[in-house]
């Protein structure tokens, strides 16, 4: 890829996007963010976005799709559904937001578009994707394809996360030298509690075992 280049990076302000956004700040030379309103359970998502991208130095765009929480029912976006993990059942997570990911991915293509950007990045995982069917890397390549086709436009999608479990995630945090940044200021619990978190939802477990894996293995490395 060019350096010059210009990406436009899906962010929520959690640990994935956030990553994915400093990454993105190695790889091109114009970064724009696009954040989504979409109902979600907690505005302070929205607010850690803003903090993020003012900090880097990013423009970031906000963009409202209410709708999303019409025609859905989900834990992210009512407060009276529980939320549950995947069970032995394969059921999917009560956290599964249906479309969200092709939703948000096309809105940012016409964004992209709109700017004269050709690379979207967006910090799914199939890895540790919860089960989420549009967190996959052969949806990622066939949406690809369909907005190539559906604008005439050959854009790229990068999934910097797609093969990496949290551990490697926090690695790659360490490597572009914004571990503490995503530690502190990113919000990834299902709670709204930035940071740390609460520690007890799906989201914050996955995230505390993958961070202390990643510190464990850290102080053994060879200096």
């Amino acid at each position: 890829m060019k350096k010059n280049d210009s990406a436009v990076v899906v962010f929520s302000g959690g640990q994935d996007s956030t990553t994915c956004l400093f990454w993105a700040l190695e790889k091109f030379d114009h970064v724009s963010a696009l954040t989504f309103a979409y109902g979600q359970r907690h505005a302070a998502e929205i607010a850690c976005a803003k903090d993020i991208a003012r900090k880097a130095g990013v423009p970031l765009r906000i963009l409202e799709v209410p709708t999303l929480n019409d025609i859905t029912s989900n834990a992210l976006t009512r407060n009276d559904i529980e939320i549950t993990d995947q069970n032995e059942n394969n059921a999917l997570p009560s956290t599964f937001v249906p479309g969200r990911n092709h939703l948000f991915l096309s809105f940012a293509a016409i964004y992209a578009k709109e700017i004269g950007a050709k690379h979207l990045v967006t910090g799914v995982c199939e890895t540790d994707f919860s089960g989420y069917p549009d967190c996959r890397d052969i949806f990622i390549k066939s949406l690809n394809v369909t907005l190539n086709l559906a604008m005439d436009t050959d854009f790229v999608i990068h999934t910097p996360l797609m093969w990496l479990n949290k551990t490697a995630t926090w690695a790659l945090a360490d490597q572009l030298g914004k571990l503490e940044t995503v530690q502190h200021d990113t919000l990834t619990c299902y709670e709204g509690i930035k940071g740390t978190g609460c520690t007890t939802c799906p989201a914050c477990k996955l995230r505390a075992a993958g961070l202390a894996a990643y510190l464990e293995q850290k102080a053994g490395a060879p200096q």
